[in-house]
């Protein structure tokens, strides 16, 4: 599969090259905090397989938790790209909504974070729902 994005304003453009190794959404207060409210759709690919094509990202975590992962936005105009998380330290995790062709993302097979979830969140029928991150 090969999925190009980019940010809003079009300085940040990605490509990637690889079959997805996950594909959820996650519902944690940081996505509703990125998202606006909502919860984000992710894919994570392989990271051998991702590369920015235009531009340079900028790069955020949080020094108040342990472990945090490393956030990648567009330095202009704000847009997440991508998380970089410790516990999947082989991929990266585009947000959807960047990807040039959203159509190109199935659906979650998983729901993360139902802890956090809000009233109006919508979990399709069987998506499998974790509280957390499984194993956790």
């Amino acid at each position: 599969m090969e999925v190009k994005g980019r940010c809003y304003c079009g300085e940040l453009q990605y490509k990637v090259v690889g079959d997805p190794v996950l594909k959820l959404q996650c519902h944690c207060r940081d996505c509703q905090y990125l998202s606006g409210g909502a919860p984000a759709m992710l894919m994570a690919f392989p990271m051998a397989g991702f590369e920015y094509t235009s531009g340079k990202q900028k790069c955020f975590s949080r020094s108040d938790i342990a472990a945090p992962p490393i956030r990648e936005f567009c330095a202009t105009c704000g847009t997440h790209i991508l998380n970089r998380h410790p516990s999947l330290r082989d991929a990266v995790i585009l947000k959807v909504g960047t990807f040039d062709d959203p159509k190109q993302f199935p659906g979650a097979d998983i729901a993360l974070y139902m802890c956090d979830a809000q009233p109006f969140h919508i979990v399709p029928d069987g998506v499998g729902t974790f509280e957390r991150t499984p194993g956790s």
